[in-house]
């Protein structure tokens, strides 16, 4: 069959370990034989963002800004172990929130729904897709190691001097202290990505927060969003029969537990962080999970929700065979290339990416799988593949669906 054919370039993010040597797989085995690829291509691996002092980082954010549409490898963000290992100038900060501060999005985590692999939450029918905003918080906290007794305080200085300060606490001995913000711009930012992201996908919106003890802090993102709701949504949802509310965020758990899922629950930075690893795990595994940065601008990021395998990545330079599950990784080159078929009118694009998803899944549905789904699937004679033979598998049912 002739190659479909790309007006547009996709931004290309390529990653690390294990993740890096599926992405080179997936990409000739999955994508290079049936689409006629166009990439602007970043080398986000650990080495060379040490090389370049992480600017290649901000380029690919740039990049996305530019052509709008991205797909990233997993990456690692480095901790000490990893700046002895990989002999680094400095601790480079994540590129994720590098490039999420950049585009200014908001993450959205949905779980890829498959026969076989069933939620650990018997009431769960559809997808729960969690909302995770991208800035701030704990995540651009200040942090300092008070050493003894002594008076911490927040102080505000506006730039005509002016000052207003607000204690924290008195301390009697040694301790800790932490402060964090975020920015009225990136709230609303978060509130319109989920409102649009709810009116796009025909699902309800929850946001959960806990302005019941975070009286200003949390309580302002809940006014955000109702204001924005009011003034810009509330008429677009009434029509379309969804609903928006805001509830605590320990009720929301106690509702999504007891719900059937098909719903959108949006979170702040560190609930969304944690939350969307709860649900992906119930939902049966990280790696069946689909995520995408969603910038108000019109920006979009698709990634793998998980890490970079490294335990499979060192068993692969052995020379040892490995079984790690590349379907998440598969779903984020689907994802973009079904958005850029969408944004530049290539119907032949679109198609690709979903029958690509459709061979992913009727793969694992037959019985043929990598080996965390054999573990906690409910077929029965399953056949375990390593990482090569299951994307081969793949190939196979999407020349047959094509």
């Amino acid at each position: 069959m002739e190659k479909i054919k790309m007006t547009t370039p996709l931004v290309e993010m390529d990653g690390d370990e294990m993740t890096r040597i599926l992405w080179q797989m997936i990409r000739e085995e999955l994508i290079l034989p049936f689409v006629d690829l166009k990439t602007e291509y970043y080398d986000l691996g650990l080495e060379n963002r040490d090389r370049t002092n992480d600017q290649v980082t901000a380029d690919s954010a740039e990049a996305t800004k530019k052509y709008g549409v991205a797909v990233k490898c997993a990456t690692i963000t480095p901790n000490a172990a990893r700046v002895e290992e990989y002999k680094l100038k400095e601790m480079w900060k994540s590129p994720n929130g590098t490039i999420r501060a950049i585009l200014d999005g908001t993450v959205f985590r949905a779980p890829i729904i498959v026969k076989g692999i069933e939620p650990y939450v018997k009431t769960w029918k559809k997808p729960i897709t969690l909302a995770r905003h991208a800035y701030g918080d704990v995540y651009k906290g200040a942090e300092m190691m008070i050493p003894g007794p002594g008076k911490v305080e927040l102080v505000y200085t506006a730039e005509d001097g002016s000052s207003v300060s607000e204690p924290v606490h008195q301390f009697k001995g040694a301790g800790i202290v932490q402060g964090m913000h975020n920015l009225d711009s990136s709230i609303e930012s978060f509130a319109r990505s989920c409102f649009q992201y709810a009116l796009d996908t025909r699902q309800d919106l929850w946001f959960a927060a806990k302005d019941t003890i975070s009286k200003k802090y949390d309580h302002h993102f809940k006014d955000v969003f109702e204001e924005i709701y009011e003034k810009q949504y509330q008429k677009e949802f009434e029509s379309a029969g969804l609903t928006y509310f805001y509830t605590l965020i320990d009720d929301a758990i106690a509702r999504v537990i007891k719900s059937e899922g098909g719903f959108i629950w949006a979170c702040k930075n560190y609930d969304g962080d944690v939350m969307s690893d709860l649900v992906a795990t119930a939902f049966g595994s990280l790696a069946m999970m689909t995520s995408v940065l969603v910038s108000p601008q019109g920006y979009y990021e698709y990634e793998a929700a998980h890490g970079t395998v490294q335990r499979h990545y060192y068993q692969h330079l052995k020379g040892m065979e490995t079984s790690t599950n590349p379907v998440a990784t598969i779903f984020a080159w689907s994802g973009a290339l079904r958005k850029r078929g969408e944004l530049d009118r290539l119907p032949a694009l679109v198609h690709f990416a979903e029958v690509l998803e459709q061979a992913s899944v009727k793969v694992i549905e037959s019985g043929r799988m990598t080996k965390d789904l054999a573990l906690i699937t409910t077929l029965a004679d399953v056949t375990v593949l390593n990482s090569g033979d299951f994307i081969k598998a793949i190939r196979a049912e999407l020349e047959a669906l094509l």
